[in-house]
């Protein structure tokens, strides 16, 4: 019962928010509080529990499974770490906030249907809830209510619903061509299976299309500026630093239990890996608002857990160094992202700006503001000493043995080697642009905020130091901790572990932390100091030298979904809805001799007629994200309503 109770206890809090709120809003606050600090209590006593299952069938014909193996129970403590820590920094930071209780509602709703996610015995089980916790998240990013907010929140839920169909469509087929979706069964089930691989990769590319939306891979990524902007930084600091693990752990069930020693799979992946980090990374080093370059230093750093999954799934059982890589960044990231989003929103606070120019050396003179950022930034650029160095060392080390591999069994290994240089290029991406905001907060000077305090209780800055101070011992004491976390985690992903022992600070493993930190540094004074940080007179200005008119959402996913596949629909219903008159004047020509008969396609002036302003009076009626609201509103009352008959009736 404890999976159970840990699932359904942030189900219960929201319902005693939502109810306590309408007469007093500070008990309600406080109950939320007390659910986070249960939720952790109880994801720690998982730890006596391991190997716990649980199963309820007949929900849709297919049922309901859990389980809590090393990965799942380690996500699960971290989802509770991270939400008890952005919930008590919110307590403070959106006092003032009309809307809330409405957050810290959908905040509780989100936690529970995430940590029905990272419990999940199955595939289907783990979709069912990473769609309702798309759509609790949503109201995060629609938080503020602002236009800006509704075009972010309609991308965001785009994404969300498009892809949970896609994958649901890739689900079946996998049911129907395995027999089975439970992690447990499906290894043995496709060593069994002796149909066509390229039926199975379909399926299973179909499968992961929302998994990789959340986690924002290259290219559907594009919700991702918009939503990390405008939802509260509390909430931002949870989608960066879990709500997209949820999407890696679903990646990682694909990739382990299905494709694992894959090759082709492998590659594929690689690909968009590699994609994904240069891309998150370069558009960082181009962004002038800090949110914005931690939005993407997010996908970027993305990208290099996927690298560490893909290359697992080339070396299949033996990828012990790979498995642990991905599973080591992923736990830094989510700290690491923790503190950074955390920190920014104590900043807009003090300063009630995001952007550089209106940051400038706010942070001189703030020990303790140099340690939140400081950290996690050394971190995040894989320092030595730092957790980030070990987990990026460990993924690193495994491309080159899989190059090693490769080169001693007489095959080209050119592939892999262009992998590796685009792997430490992204990692000088990311000391560049981390370098930049280093510099900006803390090195440039604006006599504007030599008398300017940061705006948090000591309690808080004191919880943000603590977190950021974890990070350089972890990276201290690698062998101690951090191993210990990968081998626990080691048994969801197949992996055997190590065979022998890593020396994380050997000059070999050095050199690529400090190739990458050459990099960087090229990076800074020939791009960033010259395109986004450029002097005017005596002034600094920091501007953005990317091209709107590049934008893939705006240039591209939009309009294919708004204006060209619309124009295609309503020309093709109008075609079918004028073929009967045709038939009937062709009739009547040639039975009847009736000559040149007049036909009058249908028309409809409201078919596919996508009107951009919003119309009712809130606002919103007559869009396309009402409509998908309204879908997924359907969608999360139906499930809720199926897991309470499973779970209370």
């Amino acid at each position: 019962m404890l999976l159970l109770t840990l699932i359904l206890l942030p189900f219960v809090g929201g319902a005693a928010v939502g109810v306590l709120s309408r007469k007093n809003s500070s008990l309600s606050r406080r109950v939320t509080l007390l659910a986070l600090a249960g939720e952790l209590a109880l994801s720690l006593l998982l730890l006596l529990r391991m190997g716990t299952a649980l199963a309820f069938g007949g929900l849709c014909g297919i049922g309901l499974t859990f389980s809590a193996t090393g990965l799942q129970v380690l996500l699960s403590i971290l989802a509770s770490l991270l939400w008890l820590v952005s919930g008590f920094v919110s307590y403070e930071t959106m006092a003032e906030d009309r809307h809330a209780v409405r957050y810290e509602l959908f905040l509780l709703l989100t936690l529970g249907a995430i940590q029905g996610v990272f419990l999940s015995g199955d595939l289907y089980t783990t979709l069912v809830f990473f769609e309702v916790m798309s759509f609790t998240s949503l109201f995060w990013v629609f938080h503020s209510g602002t236009e800006k907010a509704k075009r972010a929140a309609g991308s965001y839920l785009a994404y969300a619903v498009i892809g949970g169909l896609v994958s649901l469509m890739g689900l079946f087929l996998l049911s129907t061509m395995l027999g089975t979706l439970r992690f447990d069964d499906l290894p043995e089930a496709v060593a069994a299976y002796e149909g066509s691989k390229a039926a199975l990769y379909t399926a299973g590319g179909l499968s992961m299309a929302t998994f990789a939306a959340k986690v924002c891979m290259w290219p559907v990524h594009t919700w991702l500026p918009g939503s990390y902007t405008e939802a509260p930084a509390p909430a931002t600091a949870l989608l960066s630093g879990i709500v997209t693990k949820a999407g890696i752990f679903g990646i990682m069930g694909i990739t382990a239990k299905i494709f694992l020693g894959d090759a082709q799979w492998g590659k594929v992946l690689l690909v968009f890996a590699a994609a994904t980090m240069l891309w998150g990374g370069f558009m960082a080093l181009c962004q002038t608002n800090l949110k914005k370059v931690l939005a993407y230093s997010s996908m970027s750093q993305i990208g290099f857990i996927l690298t560490g999954i893909a290359v697992q799934a080339l070396l299949g059982e033996k990828g012990g160094m790979a498995a642990w890589g991905s599973v080591l960044h992923l736990t830094n990231h989510a700290l690491i992202k923790l503190v950074l989003f955390l920190a920014a929103g104590l900043l807009f606070s003090s300063v009630g700006s995001l952007e550089l120019e209106d940051l400038r050396g706010f942070g001189r003179n703030k020990p303790v503001l140099l340690v939140i950022f400081l950290c996690p930034a050394l971190a995040v650029m894989g320092i030595p000493l730092f957790s980030g160095y070990i987990s990026k060392t460990l993924i690193h080390e495994s491309i080159v043995e899989y190059i090693g591999i490769l080169e001693s069994a007489g095959q080209s290994a050119v592939f892999f080697h262009v992998i590796e240089w685009l792997f430490l290029i992204a990692g000088g991406m990311t000391v560049g642009y981390m370098t930049k905001l280093l510099v900006c907060l803390f090195a440039e000077r604006d006599e504007k905020h030599e008398a300017q305090s940061l705006k948090a209780s000591p309690a808080v800055q004191g919880i943000l130091a603590a977190c950021a101070v974890l990070l350089p011992i972890l990276g201290l004491t690698p062998h101690l901790t951090m191993e210990g976390i990968a081998r626990f985690a080691q048994d969801f992903l197949r992996s055997e572990g190590l065979e022998e022992t890593v020396h994380y600070f050997s000059l070999g493993n050095l050199k690529g932390a400090a190739i990458s930190i050459a990099i960087g540094a090229v990076l800074y004074f020939g791009f960033v100091r010259t395109a986004v940080r450029r002097k005017e007179g005596a002034a600094v200005a920091y501007r953005n030298p990317w091209p709107a008119a590049l934008d893939l959402e705006n240039g591209l996913y939009r309009p294919l979904l708004m204006v060209w596949l619309p124009f295609a629909g309503a020309v093709a219903a109008r075609f079918a809805a004028s073929l009967f008159e045709w038939l009937t004047a062709l009739v009547n020509k040639v039975l009847f001799f009736r000559f040149d008969p007049i036909v009058h396609p249908k028309e409809d002036e409201k078919f596919a007629n996508y009107d951009p302003k919003p119309q009712g009076r809130r606002g919103n009626t007559g869009t396309l994200a009402f409509g998908l609201t309204l879908f997924g509103i359907g969608y999360m009352v139906v499930m809720i309503y199926l897991l309470l008959r499973q779970f209370v009736f």
